[in-house]
């Protein structure tokens, strides 16, 4: 379910005086008082810092992100405090986020203005989606829910420590408040939570205490609103789905090892991401020099997509390519190729097969979608086309290698798995002749269609419904990239195709889509047809031959509904023998093998899917906050195909 559109706070600023939302009759906190504000209410009030002292990870929610200005507070206090967590995640929820002119504005005389500064750097296109961003190198995570509590609360995935309920009055703004949103809290707290409210109504605390925590007296002082302070302590705990049960924790304080087969972009991403969270992390390649099948084109796109329905698809797309460019833009340089990894965030172009440019125009305004995300581009003699500001391109094949050399990640090229083994509480890594390559407490099939393979003696609900698709792309040289006629294509242009340059001026376009060919040499048709995609993209008359092309053959998995098989291996043996039909319905609810990880059928949107791709599967696998919401997790989920059978069936 779409958490949209969502509507930009409207912010009134009176000299001397508080902020005013002028939707809720109400008003921000004062800059001037709002640090202390944050302290008394929720810091003291969740008994923060000393609660999370020596953790590895604390987890907090914030139910009205509103200015920033609590996790301003809660980020400065965990930067001061000697003995902070490890990681700390901040997520939050906001119905109405501030736009970026009017979040300078608010931290104009800010408390914390380094702090403040960075959070103005990383603030996201107001989409309502999940935005991950990081500080503090990372040990300080943002998790920005931007939508209605009522669709987001039933939609997060989190184990929370600590909660600040947080918002306008009650008066004003009932939906923040009700005692129905509250049910939702027990199956996000983790066991001990604390929870603290800028509010002291008796509604909230009978709905805390029917919600199974224990309201504390408290109250405020006189320069600081009335607050409620309440400790979870259920009668009982609902463990969690089979399908979002992480790895188990070990009692003793050993980074968990987790092998990654596979080191193309999937596997890239996912060994980068584990490594930067403190697990052991081997990648195995069968390939002897890494990067393969589409994941070493010299270049790949990456952008969103814009749908009428806002369904899971274009959902996922659009926060996935938000995501990536928030991890590219570093990485290549200021959009002109010349970072650390070839490619450019400088936009990119995509045709229109269906609407005119006051159809798109009027899709954007419907799905109140933002223009940094995406507009309508017209010009002179063309076809309206969308313009995604973040989107661009990117080496693959460099992305790869800069992700698997970043510190915590071992590589063994040349390395063939040929089986998959559970022995005990670990899986072992067999070659062919029987030997253990590698044991480890987690296995991750990042091979593409090689991980069927390794999962055909297990019971998995395959074989899933998958396609290897072969796509052969075209070069024009650098020598001839330049004719008359030809486009500077200072941004990547596509459709149903695309033609993009690279750094060193060479022309990449492409690609073509053959299901089930396993032809591996290039054909003068495959580059005739590029041309023609080329011309299409372009209008460009001039004269080329196949001959004078350079190209390359690979093999792209994509799933039968275009989405990535991304989670945990469904055990079908043991969903089988559930009662009924109806106990796996729902992929969540599907049993699954211990341990045992899948990121692959990313299709021809590889660059897009990977980063964010990886940064779920790792909450996933360790009981971080998941930066998707459940119900994506659902769609992408490789249960998801046991569980459509289970309800067809019922």
């Amino acid at each position: 379910m779409s958490w949209g559109p969502l509507q930009p706070a409207r912010i009134r600023f009176i000299d001397g005086q508080a902020p005013a939302a002028t939707d809720f009759a109400d008003h921000y906190p004062d800059p001037a008082d709002a640090p202390a504000r944050a302290r008394r209410i929720f810091l003291d009030g969740n008994q923060l810092p000393g609660r999370w002292a020596g953790r590895p990870r604390f987890v907090i929610l914030e139910t009205g992100f509103g200015l920033g200005h609590n996790f301003l507070a809660t980020w400065a206090a965990w930067q001061q405090d000697p003995r902070r967590c490890g990681t700390l995640w901040y997520l939050a929820i906001d119905k109405h986020p501030p736009r970026r002119v009017d979040l300078a504005r608010a931290h104009a005389a800010s408390s914390w203005p380094a702090m403040a500064a960075d959070l103005l750097d990383r603030w996201p296109p107001l989409t309502p989606d999940l935005h991950l961003m990081d500080f503090d190198g990372g040990r300080v995570r943002l998790l920005l829910a931007l939508g209605d509590i009522a669709a987001v609360l039933p939609d997060l995935v989190a184990q929370v420590d600590a909660f600040y309920l947080d918002g306008f009055a009650p008066e004003g703004n009932p939906a923040m408040w009700d005692p129905y949103r509250l049910r939702q809290l027990p199956r996000l707290a983790a066991s001990g939570a604390r929870l603290a409210a800028a509010c002291a109504a008796s509604a909230l605390r009978q709905g805390l205490g029917a919600a199974g925590f224990v309201v504390e007296p408290a109250s405020g002082s006189p320069d600081l609103p009335e607050m409620t302070v309440a400790q979870f302590a259920p009668r009982f705990a609902n463990p969690a789905p089979a399908g979002r049960q992480p790895l188990p924790r070990r009692s003793h304080p050993v980074a968990p090892q987790v092998a990654v087969i596979g080191a193309g972009l999937a596997g890239a991403a996912v060994a980068q991401v584990l490594a930067a969270r403190g697990v052991a992390v081997r990648v195995f390649e069968r390939r002897p020099h890494g990067a393969a099948e589409t994941s070493g084109n010299a270049g790949g796109l990456f952008h969103g997509v814009v749908h009428a329905n806002d369904g899971p698809h274009a959902r996922w797309l659009r926060a996935a390519a938000l995501h990536t460019e928030r991890v590219l833009r570093p990485l290549v340089g200021t959009g002109t190729g010349n970072g650390a990894v070839p490619g450019a965030v400088a936009g990119l172009l995509r045709g229109e097969q269906s609407l005119a440019a006051s159809g798109m125009q009027a899709l954007i305004d419907r799905l109140a979608l933002p223009a940094d995300y995406v507009q309508v581009m017209q010009s002179a003699g063309r076809p309206a086309r969308w313009l995604y500001p973040g989107g661009g391109w990117v080496s693959p094949a460099a992305l790869c290698h800069h992700w698997l050399a970043l510190p915590g990640v071992e590589t063994h090229f040349d390395a063939d798995v040929q089986s998959l083994q559970h022995h005990g509480e670990r899986w072992q890594l067999l070659a062919a002749d029987g030997r253990c390559l590698h044991s480890a407490d987690a296995v991750v099939l990042c091979n593409a269609g090689d991980a069927m393979r390794l999962l055909s003696g297990l019971a998995t609900g395959a074989p899933w419904p998958l396609r290897r698709v072969r796509g052969q792309v075209s070069m024009l040289p650098a020598a001839l990239s330049h004719q008359p006629g030809l486009p500077a294509l200072r941004q990547p242009w596509a459709d149903t195709g695309y033609a993009l340059r690279l750094a060193d001026g060479r022309v990449l376009f492409g690609a073509t889509s053959q299901t089930d060919d396993d032809e591996p040499g290039l054909r003068d048709a495959d580059h005739l047809a590029n041309l023609a995609t080329l011309r299409r993209l372009t209008g460009w008359a001039g004269e080329a031959r196949p001959g004078q092309f350079d190209g390359r053959v690979g093999w792209r998995l994509q799933s039968d509904d275009r989405l990535p098989l991304l989670g945990p291996v469904p055990d079908a043996q043991a969903a089988a023998r559930l009662p009924s039909a109806r106990h796996h319905d729902q992929p969540r609810h599907v049993p699954r093998h211990p341990g045992l990880q899948v990121f692959t059928a990313l299709g021809s949107r590889g660059i897009s899917h990977a980063a964010l791709g990886a940064e779920v599967l790792a909450s996933w696998l360790l009981g971080d906050p998941v930066p998707a919401p459940a119900s994506l997790m659902d769609a992408l989920d490789p249960a998801r195909f046991i569980a459509r059978a289970a309800r067809r069936a019922g």
